[in-house]
């Protein structure tokens, strides 16, 4: 009798057991579902890379997985303030390209939804965040992009370093964005702060130096290149990527150079939007990014940053970062720093009178 009671209770055990991991599975198959019930299939991209670029990624996606995707193009500061606009009820699923300092920044305030792609394993760890937060899929180092018939006429060489820029014969000849709205500017400003040993005073004090010699602080980061290319100023300080572009553009006038003292680079990221609508979709274009295909678009529309799948091919147009002096540049530290120092630049150095 006691050996039967034994075998029953196992028998009801088991079919307890049983039952509870169906009740799990059907508890996940609805949360599943209304996931999937909630996505219309389409995912709605905020993207910070070029026009052309963002252009050609979504339609690749789209005819990649089938999955529809439209996009706005906006620079890195507008991106983290529509998306922040949109907290409670979000107008994009997925940000995709621009600096991983703004996604940084974007996760401290709750902006994004931590996750990590099974794609994400091919990615360098110097390249991600560890937790999902953004996964890079670029990298661009910072350059100065410049006129050189326009330094001839001024008798000044081609610069090579960041204190080259402060050369009164520069007065009024460069330009630059402003960081609050472009990710360029921030690299620009944040690359000093390194190079001044984490001292963001001594940075600001640069940018102070260099402010007399600014044209103008304008909203795009990519903006410079063509103003150095139409020769409204002599040197830009931008990427070296959207220089290389301007040159293929048709302006063999302008030349490339990096700063002796070690530049900044940015990280180009993706990452899911918190409380996305479509967050299925979403997931999908996130692991696509990551993909050799996804990366092997930017140079047929003449964006050539840097896969950061090292199994993409690399355009030969494509800059080698081996060959520039770059500073250790912390994506995290400066995205925890970007509200304040950008407060601090547009008082203490954007608002200062030229003389």
């Amino acid at each position: 009798m006691a050996t039967n009671r034994i075998r029953g209770n196992r028998a009801l055990l088991a079919t307890a057991m049983a039952a509870s991991l169906l009740l799990g599975a059907a508890g996940c198959a609805r949360e599943g579902g209304a996931e999937a019930s909630k996505d219309s299939g389409v995912v709605h991209v905020v993207c910070g890379a070029t026009e052309d670029w963002c252009a050609a990624t979504t339609k690749k996606f789209t005819e990649s997985t089938g999955v529809k995707a439209d996009f706005v193009r906006l620079s890195s500061g507008e991106a983290l303030a529509r998306i922040k606009a949109g907290k409670g009820n979000a107008e994009f699923d997925v940000w995709y390209g621009g600096p991983a300092d703004g996604y940084a920044s974007a996760g401290d305030e709750g902006l994004l939804e931590s996750y990590v792609s099974p794609n994400a394993g091919v990615i360098p760890a110097k390249y991600k965040d560890p937790q999902g937060t953004w996964t890079g899929v670029y990298v661009g180092a910072l350059g100065f992009c410049s006129n050189s018939k326009l330094l001839t006429e001024r008798g000044i060489g081609l610069p090579d370093s960041w204190t080259a820029l402060l050369n009164q014969k520069l007065a009024k000849d460069i330009g630059i964005a402003h960081p609050s709205t472009s990710g360029t500017a921030y690299t620009t400003l944040w690359t000093q702060v390194q190079l001044a040993g984490g001292d963001e005073g001594k940075a600001l004090d640069y940018m102070r130096k260099l402010h007399p010699n600014v044209l103008q602080y304008t909203k795009s980061g990519s903006a410079p290149a063509q103003m150095t290319a139409r020769g409204e100023v002599a040197v830009g300080v931008i990427f070296a990527h959207d220089c290389v572009a301007t040159m293929e553009a048709g302006f063999p006038d302008l030349r490339l150079s990096f700063p002796a003292e070690g530049t900044g680079y940015e990280t180009g990221g993706v990452a899911l939007v918190k409380n996305a609508k479509n967050p299925t979709s979403a997931r999908k274009f996130v692991d696509w990014a990551l993909t050799t295909e996804a990366q092997e678009v930017g140079p047929s529309v003449k964006a050539y940053q840097f896969p950061t799948n090292p199994d993409a091919k690399v355009s030969e147009k494509v800059i080698p970062l081996s060959g520039i002096k770059m500073v250790e540049y912390d994506a995290v530290a400066a995205g925890k720093a970007k509200s304040a120092l950008n407060k601090r630049f547009d008082t203490e150095v954007a608002q200062a009178p030229k003389s």
